[in-house]
């Protein structure tokens, strides 16, 4: 059985349990992944009284340790991992550049960048090892250079006339690096038939109260799950959303 790990999955409505419960459905085991084994452990049972095969698993990104420990699990229990979804983040509204409080740009790039390149990198044998490894990030349009309103939370089914512009400068910049690192990998495992995209979900309704501007997350899972499963030719380094390509 094919083995998908999914960080940040420890919210019932978020988007990485919808995701979990997809991937689960095309007979992948799933390992449900969260900063505290608590938040995971019933979501995960609850997929299991639904007869999916599912694990917990604690896994903090901002905690090197707890990273290198939750592989070391997947390895004792698996031998292998077949997809890695890179969902866990952090998003802060901030105001402007110039007043962005710098503790809370810290948050984030460590959060979105520094923890989902240390995850990266601790299952990364895992998933060489398996021979047919598929790495998802989820990006943002809000990290794309093409956006014409980069860094501002402005997709389509967003509607600006009646939450005005939210700033999100910072991450966006976390994601444009995620991007980036998109690119560096898959070149670099372009040997090792593991393939290494982005995908941008889409304004998703993840929080109370976003259902009427947002799409559900079962719908935003779609792209994630295509990527998660692309065939042995499929693309690699690359950026979509709905499983259409995006510039970067």
């Amino acid at each position: 059985m094919r083995t998908a790990l999914i960080t940040g999955s420890g919210r019932r409505e978020g988007l990485g349990f919808e995701t979990a419960r997809q991937l689960a459905a095309e007979g992948f085991h799933v390992i449900l992944s969260a900063r505290k084994l608590e938040q995971a452990k019933p979501l995960a049972a609850e997929l299991a009284q639904e007869g999916v095969d599912a694990t917990a698993l604690e896994l903090d990104l901002l905690d090197r340790a707890s990273v290198a420990a939750a592989a070391r699990q997947v390895e004792e229990r698996f031998g292998r991992l077949d997809v890695l979804i890179n969902n866990a983040a952090v998003m802060v509204a901030s105001p402007t550049v110039a007043d962005k409080d710098l503790d809370e740009l810290m948050l984030e790039f460590q959060t979105n960048v520094v923890g989902t390149w240390s995850v990266t990198q601790h299952m990364l044998p895992l998933l060489v090892a398996g021979g047919h490894g598929r790495i998802v990030t989820v990006s943002s349009g809000a990290g794309s250079f093409w956006d014409p309103d980069y860094g501002l939370v402005n997709y389509p089914g967003f509607e600006m006339d009646r939450f005005g512009e939210m700033p999100i400068t910072a991450y966006a910049l976390t994601k444009t690096a995620l991007n980036g690192l998109t690119i560096k990998l898959a070149k670099e495992l372009k040997d090792a038939n593991v393939l290494v995209n982005s995908v941008c979900p889409g304004v998703t309704a993840t929080r109370p109260g976003t259902e009427q501007w947002a799409r559900p997350a079962a719908e935003s899972a779609k792209g994630v799950v295509w990527a998660a499963t692309l065939p042995d030719d499929g693309p690699t380094g690359l950026f979509f959303r709905d499983g259409k390509q995006l510039p970067w």
